[in-house]
């Protein structure tokens, strides 16, 4: 493999874990309150659609990324309202949600514009791409980190402030106080469901920016299974990263990386091209196994 090569796979690598990363910051924040979000991949649908509808109505990227924003977060809003005040089951409610955007999206792409499973509006431009000065003129790094979408680099920068969030703004520590001790956090007054509705409407926002970036981030398309298991992927590297924002972001990383060689690899070798599309799935089942095997050897050692 030669230089240019792994600075094609390392570039594209980023771009790729980009809704990964957006999507395991949102499954993370709720999971610090005790609430999975299996939501995050109808929620990543819902900004994906919102944000080709409403930039081509407007012709403008920006303009379908606030709608997509300010729409996923109402939805959200409606699922955090079943979750935290009617204690809907969160399985339930998430795959309800999940099966409502397939659907509600499907039959609106037929009403609205006569599309079936697609739909790609002439006119719509993607979010620009950033040329970093002076990092773009640097060999090698300049072309693995300059020229990325804006919502890239977005989302390192989310990635940062969630950490901040959590651990060095009181608002954050309240939240992690209600995932780890509810009780001692109601005890101190700390409004449970208040901190359960912020940390979900917060996931929303990021699950709408990583849908964005799915939809018009590079291309300019809507596809009604374009999400395809990343909601779920972006839970793995949370539980990968153990709930830290740091190593969550590793975690996207890597399932980024390894989808990006299961491309390569159909594309460049005679493998059936099943197997390479099996990969990234493959990771997260052996992610997951080894955090089960790791959480049960820890409970082994302290019952001991």
């Amino acid at each position: 493999m030669n230089a240019d090569t792994l600075t094609n796979i390392l570039f594209a690598s980023l771009r790729v874990m980009t809704p990964l990363l957006l999507a395991a910051l949102a499954g993370l924040i709720s999971q610090r309150v005790n609430l999975l979000n299996i939501a995050l991949e109808g929620l990543m649908l819902f900004g994906a659609f919102f944000a080709v509808v409403f930039g081509a109505q407007f012709g403008s990227p920006w303009m379908g990324l606030l709608f997509a924003v300010i729409l996923t977060t109402l939805i959200t809003l409606i699922y955090a309202v079943a979750v935290v005040e009617l204690r809907a089951n969160l399985i339930v409610a998430g795959l309800a949600i999940n099966t409502l955007a397939v659907g509600l999206t499907s039959y609106l792409l037929v009403v609205l514009f006569n599309a079936r499973g697609a739909y790609s509006p002439a006119g719509l431009a993607s979010l620009p791409k950033l040329t970093i000065p002076l990092l773009a003129d640097i060999p090698l790094l300049g072309k693995i980190f300059s020229g990325h979408g804006v919502l890239v680099y977005l989302s390192w920068v989310l990635a940062g402030l969630t950490s901040v969030f959590l651990y060095r703004m009181p608002v954050g520590i309240h939240l992690r106080a209600v995932g780890e001790r509810p009780e001692a956090a109601e005890t101190a007054g700390i409004n449970l469901k208040g901190i359960q509705y912020l940390a979900l409407l917060l996931g929303g926002v990021l699950c709408a920016l990583a849908g964005t970036q799915l939809a018009i981030g590079d291309l300019t398309i809507f596809n009604d299974s374009m999400i395809n298991g990343r909601g779920f992927i972006a839970l793995a590297a949370v539980f990968f990263g153990a709930g830290k924002p740091g190593l969550t972001t590793l975690g996207c990383f890597v399932f980024g990386l390894f989808e990006i060689l299961q491309f390569r690899l159909q594309t460049s070798t005679s493998i059936p091209p099943q197997l390479p599309q099996m990969l990234p799935y493959l990771i997260v089942v052996l992610t997951l196994t080894g955090i089960s095997l790791q959480k049960a050897i820890r409970k082994k050692r302290i019952s001991a």
